[in-house]
């Protein structure tokens, strides 16, 4: 199967009628009514929109979600790739546009897209799952793991890496497939993440961390701590891990999302 034709299926997995929008060359997959409040979802390097397959239904039923390709991540987007954090900021206007007041949630290096532009410009509401470098740096353990994957890149290392984070969970094989084929697309090296600094998260909207109790992408407790202490709210979901986190559907999570 084409890296097409697995985006394509994932896709149909959202089980609500989608648009495929090209938003000043970023690729969007949109749902929901359009008069209803904005919400734009940001997944992680290499996930690829699709990866929201089990909470676009139900987000879709009170909100218009808006979740895009990042331009020279695995995807279909063609702007250029940003380069800076504040290229990423630029980028994001673009797809945010003139949509009033969004919530934006972002999953991994998503949540760092998310939280550099809601510190720049207005947003209701951020969610922020499993956030990497926002509040608190990657494990040593899960970098060493990864970094092979990074500089020779298959499908085989991807899988076997996705299966030593999320440690036995069921994975879903459609998700699996389309993100071991993600990890061998063309891409650009994504911009470096840049923690904010404490005085930069005094402007801080109302923001939700969700923290997975299982992540090995960093120390669970130390993430909470950070974000508490810079007046986020934290939920925990005690089952999931750092990859597991977005192809979830657990009540907990929704509420985060929904409250």
């Amino acid at each position: 199967m084409s890296f097409q034709d697995a985006y394509d299926a994932l896709v149909t997995r959202w089980n609500v009628p989608v648009d495929h929008l090209d938003l000043a060359g970023t690729h969007v997959l949109a749902c929901g009514p359009a008069d209803a409040p904005p919400m734009v979802l940001l997944a992680g390097h290499g996930a690829t929109a699709p990866v929201w397959f089990r909470l676009a239904p139900h987000l879709a039923q009170t909100h218009r979600v808006y979740a895009p390709d990042l331009p020279g991540d695995a995807g279909f987007s063609t702007a250029p790739p940003p380069r800076t954090p504040s290229d990423v900021v630029t980028w994001l206007s673009t797809v945010v546009g003139d949509l009033t007041d969004p919530v934006l949630v972002g999953h991994s290096y998503g949540a760092w897209i998310a939280l550099t532009y809601a510190l720049q410009s207005p947003v209701s509401r951020l969610v922020l799952l499993d956030p990497t470098d926002c509040f608190t740096a990657l494990s040593p353990t899960y970098v060493a793991r990864a970094l092979p994957l990074l500089i020779r890149p298959s499908e085989r290392r991807h899988t076997a890496f996705l299966t030593w984070e999320t440690q036995g969970l069921p994975l879903d094989p459609d998700w699996l497939h389309l993100s071991a084929l993600a990890a061998v697309q063309p891409t650009t090296k994504p911009v470096r993440p840049h923690r904010p600094k404490p005085a930069a998260l005094k402007t801080l909207p109302p923001t939700t961390v969700v923290i997975p109790d299982r992540t090995k992408a960093h120390n669970p407790q130390a993430l909470a701590q950070a974000a508490q202490t810079a007046g986020a709210t934290t939920t925990h979901i005690p089952q999931a891990t750092h990859h597991s986190l977005p192809t979830l559907h657990t009540p907990a999570l929704l509420t985060a999302l929904l409250p």
